[in-house]
C-alpha cells in the first residue's frame, strides 16, 4: 500500500501550526472544489485535501499520524504500520458534511480503521487507536566508587510527545535514579513507563540507562575484577615485605613474596565488585627506584653488584 503524505498534500511543513494547516486547506479546497475547478483530477485532489485536513487538524490524530509517518513509511513510498499498533476508530456526530460523501483512501482506512460510519459534523473523529510510546536510551557516567557502593543520581534525557497542535516535539526529562551496588560498565537499568508517552492512550515506552565509568586515577575494571598497579621498593621485592594496598573504598595489607619481580600479579579474593559472585582485585607489582641514592646506598649497591656479578638480567635477549 502506498504511503500518503498529508503534509505534502496540503503543501505545508511537518512543523506547521494548526492555523497554517487550516489556511492551506481552505486555499486549496477553493481551488480544487469540483463545482468550480476545471482540472481533470480536481475531484481526487479535493478528496485528498479533505482527508489530510481531517487528520492534521486534530492534535491527537496528528500526533498519531506523525508517529506512523516516522516508523511506518518506507523508502520506496510504501507503508506498513509498525508492530504493536492497532486501531479501532469510529465516526459519528451531528450529521454528514460534504466530506462524508467521499470514499476514504486505502491508506486512511488502514491506519485509522476508517470507512464511512457516520459523519464528521459534530463530534469529529472518535479515536481509540493506540500505539506504545518510544523506548528511550540514555547514558550515565559514574565514578567507580559510586558504582561499587551504590548511589542515587539524576539523569536527564529527551522524550518525544505531542504539543497542543499535535506536533511531535522533543522534551527534556529529569529523574532521580537509584544505582544498586555493584553496577558494571555497560550494564543497563530499565525504568518501565519512563520513556516517551504513548499515542491514543497507549502505554508509554521504557527508559534504558546504560552505565559507563569515569576514568579513575588508580583502578581499572575488567568484568567484576578491579585492577591496580602497586609500586614496591627493590628491597621489598628482594626480601619480601608486607605493604599497604588500596582497594575501592578501603585499604588492605598484602604480603609481597620474597624475590618478586615487576609484573608479578597477586590476587585478592573477593575484593573486586560486589555481587552474587564477587570479583577479585588483581594487584600488579611494579618495582620503583628512588630518584636519588645516598652515598651509603650507592656503596651497598656496589657491594650487591659484586655479590651478584654472575646475574645477567638480559640473558633472554641473548646479549
Amino acid at each position: 500500500m502506498d504511503f500518503k503524505d498529508y503534509y505534502a498534500v496540503l503543501g505545508v511543513s511537518e512543523s506547521a501550526s494548526a492555523e497554517e494547516i487550516k489556511k492551506a486547506y481552505r486555499k486549496l479546497a477553493r481551488k480544487y472544489h469540483p463545482d468550480v475547478s476545471k482540472e481533470e483530477d480536481a475531484d481526487t485532489k479535493f478528496k485528498d485535501l479533505g482527508e489530510a485536513y481531517e487528520v492534521l487538524k486534530d492534535p491527537e490524530k496528528r500526533a498519531e499520524y506523525d508517529q506512523l509517518r516516522k516508523y511506518g513509511a518506507k523508502a520506496d513510498g510504501s507503508f506498513e504500520p509498525p508492530p504493536g499498533w492497532q486501531s479501532g476508530s469510529g465516526f459519528g456526530g451531528g450529521g454528514y458534511t460534504e466530506a462524508d460523501a467521499r470514499q476514504f483512501s486505502d491508506f486512511f482506512e488502514e491506519i485509522f480503521g476508517g470507512g464511512r460510519r457516520g459523519g464528521f459534523g459534530g463530534g469529529g473523529f472518535r479515536q481509540s487507536a493506540t500505539m506504545r510510546g518510544e523506548d528511550v536510551h540514555a547514558r550515565l557516567a559514574l565514578f567507580l566508587e559510586e558504582a561499587f557502593h551504590g548511589c542515587e543520581k539524576q539523569v536527564s534525557f529527551g522524550v518525544h510527545e505531542a504539543d497542543e497542535n499535535g506536533r511531535v516535539i522533543p522534551r527534556q526529562k529529569t529523574l532521580k535514579v537509584k544505582i544498586p551496588s555493584g553496577m558494571r560498565e555497560g550494564q543497563h537499568i530499565r525504568l518501565k513507563g519512563q520513556g516517551s508517552p504513548g499515542i491514543g492512550g497507549g502505554e508509554p515506552g521504557d527508559l534504558f540507562i546504560e552505565v559507563e565509568f569515569a576514568p579513575h586515577p588508580q583502578f581499572t575494571v575488567e568484568g567484576r575484577d578491579v585492577l591496580v598497579i602497586v609500586p614496591i621498593a627493590p628491597w621489598e621485592a628482594a626480601l619480601g615485605a608486607t605493604v599497604t594496598v588500596p582497594t575501592v573504598g578501603s585499604k588492605v595489607n598484602v604480603k609481597v613474596p620474597k624475590g618478586s619481580t615487576s609484573g608479578r600479579k597477586l590476587r585478592l579474593k573477593g575484593k573486586g565488585f560486589p555481587g552474587k559472585h564477587p570479583g577479585d582485585q588483581i594487584v600488579t607489582l611494579q618495582i620503583a627506584m628512588p630518584e636519588k641514592h645516598s652515598p651509603e646506598a650507592e656503596k651497598l649497591y656496589e657491594q650487591l653488584a659484586e655479590a651478584e656479578k654472575n646475574f645477567n638480567p638480559r640473558s633472554k635477549l641473548h646479549v
